[in-house]
């Protein structure tokens, strides 16, 4: 490896081993539609990453890590269309090229084709599983359908007890759209009944052409500043604001430590003056791209578009599309057209205008460029500084940030003080009566907040 390989920062590539093909028909799906890409390609083996660009990939991604560790993130469409063997494969590639290198696998996937052989494997070489996952049955079924319209959210669950029958570790991605950030709580409570310890909420915005809701191709590609309709289906921002807030509140209460929530882990981050670890939130992006099954690489999995494309690894090495002036441009473009509005906003050493392709809006004042999720995130960023403030200051001091929840409910009681009867509710959110809480202990916590 040269001198410039090892000082290059890891960059991350998200492999889409057969491109967009799925089993099933979300209705809020931005990739399906990419088979627009590749009108030429016919039935699944079109579609399947060949074993010439698979290995050329893990050859070449492998070797340009300047880490000991090179993380794989496999995602599609759905990858296990692909079949446990093809996973074999992948894993025999990456102990050829690890030349002492830790390998990490994770797979993103609807758990609808998990089996026992699937698990067994998974298991075996110690995968982490996304498990997509909007909440109970009447939430996850409203997008979530197979192509015949059938709902999916009894497949998916007994995907996921096969995946605990093995213990296959899994963390659940929510997709949070107009049905379910209405009810925050009631997905929250059930992805923690459900045991999943690691949660993840992505809020979706798509807007639509000119054309109706259900042709082939009807997703607006980033950066068309145009009055186009927001899709049905996106999530709306001051929602979007609630429902984490919403579920931050339980969360910081009663739940640090025990399960963890990716926003707010992230934020924290950003408290701690750290460049997060979140694309979304860094003050530049480009290090995470994105691989279609032929080898083409694009700038990033949002931007599956012709003008993003930047060369295909069988003709152009992996790093030198990686460092290429337009990829380059393409990352530092997040920090150079934030508008005015935001450049002066309080909240943006954590929010850094989010992702790129959410700025269709215009400011106040008329700039174009504002985040459509922008009243969201400032909602959820003003309401939780607060605790983020009292959990970074406790992380310099080597004290658990889990000593937030203490003094959150503390802050509860003073606020409460004289209103509380004896029968009321506890204002800790214990769900059980004052007298038989808080009423009859005293909360200690650690240190003042900051």
């Amino acid at each position: 490896m040269s001198a410039d390989e090892q000082n290059r920062a890891p960059f991350h590539v998200m492999v889409k081993p057969i491109g967009p093909l799925c089993n099933l028909a979300c209705t809020f799906c931005f990739y399906l539609e990419k088979q627009e890409l590749y009108p030429r390609n016919q039935g699944k083996a079109a579609w399947a990453m060949n074993e010439r660009v698979l290995e050329e990939f893990v050859r070449q991604y492998m070797q340009a890590q300047p880490t000991a560790v090179a993380s794989f993130a496999w995602q599609g469409g759905e990858p296990t269309l692909l079949g446990v063997g093809y996973f074999r494969k992948i894993a025999a590639l990456q102990e050829k090229y690890a030349e002492g290198k830790r390998i990490e696998n994770a797979i993103q996937t609807n758990g609808v084709l998990l089996d026992a052989e699937w698990c067994a494997f998974l298991a075996e070489k110690d995968f982490l599983v996304g498990l997509s996952l909007d909440g109970p049955e009447d939430l996850n079924d409203g997008y979530r359908i197979d192509g015949a319209g059938h709902p999916t959210f009894a497949a998916v669950m007994r995907g996921l007890e096969l995946l605990k029958q093995h213990g296959v570790r899994f963390n659940t991605l929510t997709v949070v759209h107009r049905q379910n950030s209405r009810q925050p709580l009631h997905v929250y409570r059930f992805l923690k009944e459900i045991g999943s310890q690691f949660m993840q909420f992505i809020p979706v915005v798509e807007r639509l052409t000119k054309s109706a809701e259900g042709t082939a191709t009807m997703l607006v590609a980033p950066g068309q500043d145009a009055p186009l309709a927001v899709s049905s289906w996106s999530v709306q921002p001051a929602e979007y604001g609630r429902f984490m807030c919403a579920i931050f509140d339980e969360w910081v209460r009663q739940d640090v430590g025990r399960y963890y929530v990716q926003a707010f882990d992230v934020a924290l981050e950003c408290w701690l003056g750290l460049e997060p670890s979140l694309c979304i939130l860094r003050t530049h992006c480009g290090d995470a791209l994105a691989l279609e099954h032929n080898g083409d690489l694009y700038s990033c999995d949002h931007y599956v578009f012709d003008a993003y494309r930047l060369g295909n690894l069988l003709e152009t090495p992996l790093t030198t599309l990686v460092d290429s002036p337009q990829q380059r441009q393409f990352g530092r473009d997040k920090a150079d057209t934030l508008p005015r509005y935001c450049r002066e906003c309080e909240v943006r050493f954590a929010c850094k205008g989010e992702c790129p392709k959410n700025r269709f809006t215009r400011t106040p004042d008329g700039e174009p460029g504002l985040n459509y999720l922008c009243a969201g995130l400032k909602m959820f960023f003003h309401h939780i500084a607060p605790h983020m403030e009292f959990m970074a200051n406790e992380l310099r001091h080597e004290r658990p940030p889990a000593n937030v929840m203490a003094w959150t409910r503390q802050q509860d009681l003073t606020a409460a003080a004289g209103s509380i009867g004896r029968n009321d509710p506890c204002p800790c959110g214990s769900g059980r009566k004052y007298k038989k809480c808080c009423g009859v202990r005293s909360v200690g916590v650690h240190a003042a907040p900051p």
